[in-house]
């Protein structure tokens, strides 16, 4: 696992070196440019003073002691040190002067071959595996050549000196920046790590949100985020509890019947009696398993915050018809008839959560069968409205008094003394508000309950 401190510093000093680099290697050049103009300066110069005094008005005789002593003398340059921005350039400067292909005067420190060739101006060359830098002055009204030379590796040597100087400080508070900086990154993370300190001896039950302050803008952003998640958790846990306290207050009840029926079959004196008691456990049985279903269904259909459910496109009369198709034998064992009724060339397209629908009708179908008469009918009938669907499921049981319709739709809330669990209807509600309906309980034409369902229609792109 990488460390943010570790990372971050390693990309600072990685771009500490490349503007040390480029910063270096832009001295470098601009101090090779510079002192190569001045050196090159340095020569024309030396060059200019040398044709002065050989255009001194001087007699024939007084020249030739003149030439002798610019001999001397420029042994005498050779041999001592020169100094430019406090670096020693010792005896690499040397002097020729030529007349009409004649050499008249050399220092010693100056090449053996001759360079009166050379054009006028600055030119380099290397002789004997030497680099030269070297500057020809024609003499004015005059055949001599003045010819002043210079070994380029001074140059290079005064080069790299000057880089150096630069680069120095920079390497030798290199090591300093690297504490400073760990401690700098380290000290910016200190609020990251008192809040993992903080969630890192939390206890695990505690949802709390977290409380840190002050915090930076962006730490701000991660706790934030963090109390949010905790509430999130919060929530999903108290729905997790109440749930599980419905479902044990719920199936106390059915459970303790089912124990009971076992017993009266283990129990029986004959066969008819044990034959009755299983009867009454096979029932038990299936309405512990509806109401576990059912459940398990409420439970799912929870609202939970910034939950985005995926739709799908379905085909309303053909979810509807299988899911008829699926419970018709719960209505045959009370010998009970189904009634679909739709326009099969109408639009059914609609856009629903995967499985609603069959759920809905489900619920519905499954409390018409459950509260209706043997051999009693239950209608579910299919239309289209301007702005979406109805669906009518109509039953011949006892409906539900006006004064109680509104709390039906509530879990665990049952009309009368009705059995069941309370919980179709409910879900029914959860569905329906999910896929932005309504839902409405009217009295039936003849006699039970019609539930009215309206469901809106794909919106057009």
């Amino acid at each position: 696992m990488s460390s943010i401190r570790q990372r971050t510093l390693g990309l600072a000093l990685l771009v500490f070196g490349i503007s040390m680099l480029v910063i270096g290697f832009i001295s470098y050049r601009y101090a090779a440019h510079e002192i190569e103009a001045l050196y090159d300066a340095s020569l024309e110069q030396d060059a200019r003073l040398l044709e002065g005094l050989l255009q001194a008005p001087l007699p024939e005789e007084a020249r030739d002691g003149l030439l002798n002593s610019l001999e001397k003398a420029l042994g005498n340059a050779a041999r001592s040190n020169r100094r430019l921005a406090g670096h020693r350039t010792d005896s690499q400067m040397g002097f020729q002067l030529w007349e009409e292909g004649r050499l008249l005067v050399r220092s010693a420190n100056a090449p053996e071959s001759p360079l009166a060739s050379l054009p006028a101006g600055f030119n380099s060359q290397s002789i004997d595996e030497v680099e030269w830098r070297i500057y020809v002055l024609d003499v004015s009204h005059s055949t001599q050549r003045i010819v002043v030379s210079e070994r380029e590796d001074v140059r290079g040597e005064l080069i790299r000196a000057v880089a150096l100087r630069t680069l120095l400080p920079d390497l030798i508070g290199l090591p300093l920046l690297t504490a400073l900086l760990w401690w700098s990154i380290g000290w910016g993370l200190a609020p990251l790590s008192r809040m993992a300190e903080q969630i890192r001896s939390r206890d695990p039950h505690n949802l709390q949100p977290l409380t840190l302050s002050p915090l930076p803008q962006e730490l701000g952003t991660i706790a934030g985020a963090l109390n949010r998640l905790l509430e999130r958790i919060r929530r999903m846990r108290v729905r997790e509890k109440r749930f599980i306290a419905d479902a044990a207050h719920e199936l106390r009840t059915p459970l303790a019947v089912l124990d009971l029926h076992a017993q009266n079959a283990l129990t029986a004196d004959n066969l008819e009696d044990r034959q009755e008691a299983l009867n009454h456990l096979r029932g038990g049985v299936a309405r512990a398993t509806r109401l576990v279903t059912q459940l398990l269904t409420l439970a799912r259909l929870e609202p939970e915050e910034e939950s985005q459910p995926e739709y799908r496109t379905s085909h309303l009369l053909s979810e509807v018809r299988e899911t008829l198709a699926k419970i018709s034998p719960l209505a045959a064992e009370r010998e009970q008839q189904l009634l679909l009724n739709a326009d099969e060339q109408a639009e059914w397209s609609i856009l629903e959560e995967p499985g609603a629908i069959e759920t809905l009708v489900q619920n519905l179908v499954g409390n018409a069968i459950q509260h209706s008469p043997r051999q009693g009918t239950i209608s579910v009938t299919l239309s289209t409205t301007p702005q979406g669907f109805q669906l009518l499921v109509d039953d011949q049981g006892p409906g539900i008094p006006s004064n109680e319709r509104k709390k039906v739709v509530e879990r665990f809330q049952r009309a009368g003394s009705s059995a069941g669990s309370g919980l179709g209807l409910s879900i029914v509600e959860r569905l329906v508000t999910r896929h932005g309906g309504t839902l409405q309980l009217d009295d039936a034409p003849n006699r039970g309950l019609r539930v009215r369902i309206y469901l809106q229609r794909p919106k057009e792109d």
